[in-house]
């Protein structure tokens, strides 16, 4: 009896839990494919430098899967299928077209339609001229007018769908990246020297950008949005964004005007329209309009606004604006006001 006891609770496991964790392996593996939609994937092209990357992923992917199966295959074949020792004829064949002719080729194939689709990620952009410029932590953004004159935001960029916009890309102090995933490939930006690239967005929508290389302490706050027009409203949009500031409408405003400016404000942001010229800080002539405040940290409700004039340091940890936690929770209402009114 004892030993039939011990027989049974010695024996070997069932073998349900591992029957029930093989099955939640597609629901996972679903979980994880979940996580590449989104505005912000690779994997969900909005352009056609994002479609070709998608292609030269899904072709890379495949190239990689047929080395590992044939790689594998013959060490499979030769240690387990076949285990008894073989000819020197049969391997010296093993060797030279499983190890070398084989992975040659295929690797081989994979660099030819790499570098075929270079032309295309280089193609000459026929739409707007863009300068962007990598701060600490923040975006410069100004675009080239075809009159000479520059219109100057910050932490967005908005495209015209079905035209190929130039980027000039620098950097202040630091090497940035410039990355928007659902519109094409990266690009370093380098102090004192100017990169160019271009990209063709198809599919207007709201797509977010990131800074792609660590570059200190708010590197991981480093954002931006970018918008995809339809031509005519990203005109539209481009004029009135090279339009001066709209006054203040009503007393509260007001008030957060003339405080904006007595606490120095103007000495870093500019105000287009204002005696507000500063070049230090963002240029704040539109920052009410804009998608998100402080390179994606924040959005730009009255609050978020009050937020970050309190203690900018707070929500990005590094930034070089001065905290104004001295200033009454009425005053920054009204400052924030002001600032969200300037659309």
């Amino acid at each position: 009896m004892t030993a039939s006891l011990r027989a049974e609770t010695t024996g070997p496991r069932p073998r349900a839990p591992r029957r029930a964790a093989a099955r939640l392996w597609p629901l996972a593996a679903l979980a994880l494919l979940a996580g590449c939609e989104g505005r912000q994937s690779v994997l969900v092209p909005a352009g056609e430098d994002s479609r070709v990357l998608g292609d030269l992923f899904w072709v890379m992917l495949v190239g990689a899967v047929l080395l590992w199966i044939g790689m594998n295959g013959l060490f499979y074949w030769a240690t387990r299928r076949s285990p008894a020792a073989h000819s020197q004829y049969l391997a010296n064949w093993l060797v030279i077209l499983g190890g070398i002719l084989f992975p040659t080729v295929t690797l081989g194939a994979l660099l030819v339609y790499g570098l075929s689709i270079m032309p295309d990620l280089r193609a000459t952009g026929d739409g707007p001229v863009i300068r962007v410029t990598g701060e600490q932590w923040w975006w410069r953004v100004e675009y080239e007018r075809a009159d000479g004159s520059t219109v100057t935001t910050a932490n967005e960029i908005r495209l015209p769908a079905g035209v190929r916009s130039t980027f000039l890309l620098d950097s202040k102090e630091v090497i940035h990246s410039f990355w928007v995933p659902s519109l094409g490939g990266k690009m370093d930006m380098f102090p004192g020297r100017v990169t160019e690239m271009t990209l063709g967005p198809e599919r207007p929508g709201v797509y977010r950008g990131q800074c792609a290389e660590f570059c200190g302490e708010s590197h991981a706050w480093m954002a931006f949005e970018a918008e995809v027009m339809e031509p005519a409203a990203f005109e539209a949009w481009l004029e009135a964004e090279a339009a001066e500031a709209r006054p203040p409408e009503g007393a509260l405003a007001e008030r957060g005007r003339a405080l904006f400016f007595a606490q120095g404000c103007g000495g870093c942001h500019a105000v287009r329209g204002t005696p507000a010229v500063g070049q230090v800080g963002p240029d704040l002539t539109h920052v009410g309009s804009r998608h998100s405040l402080a390179a994606g940290r924040l959005g730009t409700s009255v609050e978020d606004f009050a937020k970050w004039v309190a203690n900018p340091g707070a929500w990005k940890p590094g930034a070089e604006m001065p905290a104004y936690a001295h200033l009454t929770d009425d005053q920054l209402g009204a400052i924030a006001t002001y600032l969200e009114g300037l659309e």
